[in-house]
C-alpha cells in the first residue's frame, strides 16, 4: 500500500484465473455468496469460524465475479485477512488470539451443557487441532 497525496492507495487484487463456463461461474458465485454470508454470521456466532468462510468466498469469487473479488480484497475487515493469506498464508496475532478466545468460550459452554460425551470430545479435539494449526501459521512481517 502506498499513499498518493495523503490518501492510502489500496492494493490491487491478484490476477484472476480464466473464467469458467457460465453454469460453473454461476455455481461458484452462489458458493461465494453463501460462504460470505456464513463468514459474516461467524463474526457474531461463537464457534462459527469467519476466516475460513471468507477465504472460500474469495476463492470462489476470483473464479466467478471479479467485482465481488475486488470488493472483498479491498474490504476494511476482510481485505487484510485475504492479503495476508495471499502473501504467504499469514495469520495475524490478533486473529489467532481472537480465535483462541472464541474457542475457549465454546469449550466452557460445552462443559456446562448436556451433550453426549462423544460430541464433547470430538469438539474439543477439533478445536485443539485447529488451534495448533492456527498458531503454527506464520504471522505477517512488520
Amino acid at each position: 500500500m502506498g499513499t498518493i497525496a495523503g490518501v492510502t492507495k489500496l492494493p490491487d487484487p491478484p490476477p484472476l484465473p480464466p473464467a469458467p463456463p457460465t453454469i460453473v461461474r454461476w455455481l461458484l458465485l452462489a458458493f461465494a455468496v453463501l460462504s460470505l454470508a456464513t463468514g459474516i454470521i461467524g463474526i457474531f456466532v461463537p464457534g462459527l469460524p469467519t476466516t475460513v468462510f471468507i477465504l472460500m468466498a474469495a476463492w470462489a469469487a476470483a473464479r466467478s465475479s471479479p467485482r465481488l473479488h475486488a470488493w472483498l480484497w479491498r474490504h476494511r475487515l476482510f481485505g487484510t485477512m485475504l492479503q495476508n493469506w495471499a502473501a504467504g498464508g499469514f495469520v495475524s496475532r490478533k486473529a489467532k488470539w481472537s480465535a483462541t478466545l472464541v474457542m475457549g468460550v465454546s469449550v466452557l459452554f460445552l462443559a456446562l451443557v448436556q451433550v453426549p460425551a462423544w460430541a464433547r470430545v470430538a469438539s474439543y479435539a477439533s478445536m485443539a487441532c485447529v488451534l495448533i494449526w492456527l498458531w503454527l501459521r506464520p504471522e505477517p512481517p512488520g
